[in-house]
């Protein structure tokens, strides 16, 4: 079956287009995409194609989400390979790439190849796995690179845990330059965020929560762009939270350097100030900042010095938060959530429309040397549509992840997918169009 999309605006930023078109999907492919509506289309091959009216709405690649975590294997409980991906076209992302921090941990061969099996099972987004640096994560000896990439990882990253030893975050880099596979680093320095809830400052002084500076991000961010000098490699920095994190990438940039950054939708939604509530939703790590943390954030995202967002999902079972503060495992939900925070940017007008698919699509390709973020033809036919008029509440009761845990409860938003195309195949639908 062939499908065509008519009457919606396509914003594409890789072929720099920005235009009422219609995009023609066959075998798996875009066929074509132009202005229209394709006559032979609707007269030669009636009967053979489905043609979905998407007026004042808009069609763009796929959106990627280029870290997120899936739990399986070992912690099935709070999410597995399907129920991630059912949450990820359910949010409007055609493509994600999960973590490393499963258990067992995915320093091997088999845990790839396993979880790339349970992606093909579940037959709904493209699912990229990101091997670990160091074994077990541990920070003491790189893992097969090589082994790891024949097996199918995008990239590595001990994520959550920090490579503390710069001279093995040397080797990882060059060692990771020469196959292309892309390094993403946790920057925080342990020592520094040791004992750590939440920001340091004025609320966790006056909440009693044990505070974590900005500089235990700053001072391995700093770190790791020097190293990446040295080496004459690249690194990309994960999660940034902080105004510092903002102007030390932003200054490498300017030097350069090949380095590339993501942030997550709270880290410019929401400040430390909302934890007198002490809300475990809330508990995050890197943790939430203050105003003007968010406020340089904004800058960064607006002048290109961060170039994606990702959604940080890191869904857990109730018996994970319900908990004191100070046990509660760190993370928010958020596959079916961060479209709609992120289009709070463009609706403010901190991004364009163009920008923020860029951010959510092109450029995490990019990073990732995925062939996807676009919609030309010949492409594989991912494709993501978004109603930016739509009107809806946050109810974590309805979320497709097994993780509840949102901060994001009861918010009312604007703007969703509604639409999920993934290798041509409609893998989500809002039940509204009648599909």
């Amino acid at each position: 079956m062939k499908l065509l999309l008519t009457g919606a605006r396509v914003i594409d930023p890789a072929q720099k287009i920005d235009a009422k078109m219609d995009v023609l999907v066959e075998n798996g492919k875009i066929a074509k995409i132009g202005t229209g509506p394709f006559s032979t289309a609707k007269t030669k091959d009636a009967g053979k194609i489905k043609i979905i009216d998407l007026t004042d709405m808009i069609i763009c690649p796929g959106l990627i989400d280029m870290h997120t975590h899936l739990r399986e294997p070992g912690q099935e409980y709070k999410e597995t390979v399907a129920s991630g991906a059912k949450a990820a076209v359910a949010g409007g992302f055609s493509s994600i790439a999960c973590m490393p921090n499963t258990d067992p941990i995915n320093d091997n061969r088999s845990i790839t190849e396993f979880v790339k099996r349970k992606a093909v099972e579940a037959n709904l987004a493209n699912v990229y796995p990101i091997g670990a640096i160091s074994r077990q994560s541990a920070g003491e000896q790189l893992t097969e690179f090589w082994d790891l990439k024949e097996a199918g990882i995008v990239a590595l990253s001990d994520d959550g845990k920090p490579v503390m030893d710069a001279a093995l975050m040397r080797h990882a880099l060059e060692y990771g330059h020469s196959l292309s596979l892309p390094i993403i680093s946790h920057c925080e320095d342990t020592n520094l965020s040791a004992g750590g809830l939440m920001n340091e400052g004025y609320y966790s002084t006056i909440l009693g929560l044990g505070g974590i500076p900005v500089s235990a991000e700053e001072v391995m961010v700093s770190r790791d762009i020097l190293i990446a000098e040295f080496t004459r490699t690249g690194i990309h920095i994960a999660h940034v939270s902080t105004e510092g994190s903002v102007r030390l990438i932003r200054e490498a940039k300017k030097r350069g350097l090949k380095v590339t950054a993501e942030t997550a939708p709270h880290y410019f939604t929401l400040t430390d100030e909302s934890l007198q509530t002490y809300n475990t939703s809330l508990k995050v790590n890197p943790p939430l900042r203050s105003a003007e943390d968010i406020k340089a954030i904004k800058e960064g995202l607006a002048d290109g010095t961060l170039d994606a967002i990702a959604s940080d999902h890191a869904p857990h079972a109730r018996t994970d938060k319900e908990l004191e503060f100070e046990y509660a495992a760190n993370g928010i939900s958020g596959l079916e959530t961060s479209l709609a925070l992120s289009l709070r940017l463009v609706n403010d007008g901190v991004l364009t429309w163009p920008e923020l698919i860029a951010k959510m699509s092109t450029n995490p390709a990019q990073i990732l040397n995925l062939p996807k973020g676009t919609i030309a033809a010949g492409a594989d036919a991912d494709i993501t549509v978004i109603d930016p008029q739509l009107k809806w509440t946050v109810d974590v009761k309805t979320f497709y992840s097994k993780g509840k845990n949102s901060p994001f409860h009861g918010w009312e938003m604007k703007g969703k997918a509604i639409l999920t195309i993934v290798g041509g195949e409609i893998k989500y639908a809002l039940p509204s169009l009648n599909l």
